[in-house]
């Protein structure tokens, strides 16, 4: 029995929670509440004009009796409410969450857990960085971005550029790893990291060049580890041209992989599209404001 009253205590006091957390709650239930009043007193005076023609008497005993009844309704509208919520909102409450998983996501990327790879990976062992590759393919990348058209992505001196994974932001750096080790255990490409952090020189120098970035210093991601550029490999080269459909879908499998591990890809964004790109959207947020008001 008191284990009864016990879970009777909190099964109220959590609706009594749930009324004054959610204003929207209350509304609702008022007005239905009083949607129920007005149709009762309804009925009841239809009710009442039918038995007039049987005696004045009784007529204005069923009004008083309804009336009564009416306004012990309303005195205990809330206890009403309560019992109401006690057999509606469980069940509500799982059609809810059967129709709408709750799922734990990185950042904002709507993503099926089930179906993830990326993310059944971050859950998993800590991954650990390629090896470094020889200079001579990024200096052949680099002469060889030089001489393409407008179909090849265009991140700039990429020889000089810094490929030091323990200057990327740890989580950050898990993410992208996982995104890379799928692409080559699920679907056989490798790809290379051509630059992850910048150093506000440089951004400055990529800004004024108005090419690969218009972010000006401090206002890059790269700069707080929290951004890479990479690149599919294949036959020893790093692949540029969006012409070529292999290339093609290698940047927009990488896209879709990043965004299922919250990542943001530059390839989605409108103007300026930069495939080769990736970041930690809100955490680079956060960190260019603390920046600004350090």
């Amino acid at each position: 029995m008191l284990a009864i009253g016990v879970a009777i205590f909190f099964l109220l006091a959590g609706l009594a929670a749930w009324l004054a957390l959610f204003p929207e709650a209350r509304d609702a239930c008022a007005a239905l509440l009083g949607r129920f009043s007005r149709r009762l007193a309804a009925g009841a005076a239809r009710l009442g004009e039918r038995v007039s023609s049987r005696g004045a008497d009784s007529g204005q005993r069923l009004r008083a009796g309804t009336n009564s009844l009416l306004r012990r309704l309303q005195r205990n509208r809330w206890p009403l409410l309560a019992a109401v919520a006690v057999l509606a909102v469980p069940p509500l409450l799982i059609l809810q969450l059967r129709q709408r998983p709750q799922l734990e996501l990185f950042d904002d990327a709507v993503v099926d857990p089930a179906q993830s790879q990326v993310l059944a990976l971050l859950r998993g062992e800590r991954l650990v960085p390629p090896p470094d590759l020889p200079p001579e393919i990024f200096i052949a990348a680099e002469a060889t971005l030089l001489k393409m058209g407008p179909a090849a992505i265009v991140p700039e001196k990429i020889v000089t550029a810094d490929r030091r994974w323990e200057r990327i932001q740890p989580d950050f750096q898990q993410r992208v790893l996982a995104v890379y080790q799928v692409m080559r255990e699920q679907y056989g490409i490798e790809m290379a990291l051509v630059e992850g952090y910048r150093s506000p020189e440089r951004q400055a120098e990529l800004a004024r060049a108005g090419k690969a970035t218009r972010a000006g210093a401090g206002l890059s991601c790269h700069q707080y580890g929290l951004a890479v550029d990479s690149a599919p490999l294949r036959d020893g080269k790093l692949q540029w041209d969006m012409s070529d459909p292999w290339t093609r879908n290698a940047y927009f499998l990488y896209g879709r992989l990043a965004q299922e591990a919250g990542l943001e890809w530059g390839g989605s964004w409108r103007s300026l599209k930069d495939y080769v790109h990736l970041e930690a959207k809100s955490a680079c947020r956060a960190a260019i404001r603390a920046a600004r008001a350090g």
